[in-house]
């Protein structure tokens, strides 16, 4: 199976219980079909006394029986609580995003998106030397010091 049909095939389990194991959450989802893995992720604090973070992963066999699975368990009920259930993302590398060690313009795809051409700087600094030649607008108000209406 490939990365892509594989990923089409898991979905994100949140607002999961802290009674909620890998076995009961693989016998809530058997109906809707085969069920290839359930992981519920461990807390990364090593002092942390909960037995998951709250949310896990089932992958099915097929694409089609996750979407069902999302379709009906969706806002139902596990374990007293609301679960949300969608279709998983695909996990951003360590490198990427908010939570990475290396700074945004640092990044691989930063410049390509964002740098800005010689030619386009170049025609910046014309756009500027147009505006030094512009009339101040505030030019012939320095006689009017007070604030207010006029003395009568």
């Amino acid at each position: 199976m490939t990365d892509a049909s594989r990923l089409k095939a898991t979905l994100y389990v949140g607002g999961l219980d802290n009674a909620v194991t890998a076995q009961t959450l693989h016998a809530a989802f058997l109906p809707f079909g085969e069920i290839v893995d359930v992981s519920l992720p461990k807390p990364e604090a090593p002092s942390s006394t909960d037995p998951h973070r709250g949310f896990g992963y089932v992958e099915f066999e097929m694409p089609d029986d996750a979407k069902e699975a999302i379709d009906n368990m969706d806002q139902s009920e596990l374990f007293g609580r609301v679960i949300k259930v969608a279709a998983a993302k695909p996990q951003k590398e360590r490198t990427e995003g908010l939570g990475s060690k290396t700074a945004v313009w640092q990044q691989e795809g930063y410049l390509s998106k964002y740098a800005v051409s010689e030619e386009a700087k170049l025609a910046g600094g014309q756009a500027a030397a147009d505006a030094e030649e512009t009339v101040d607008p505030m030019q012939g108000l320095e006689g009017l010091d007070v604030a207010g209406p006029k003395p009568e």
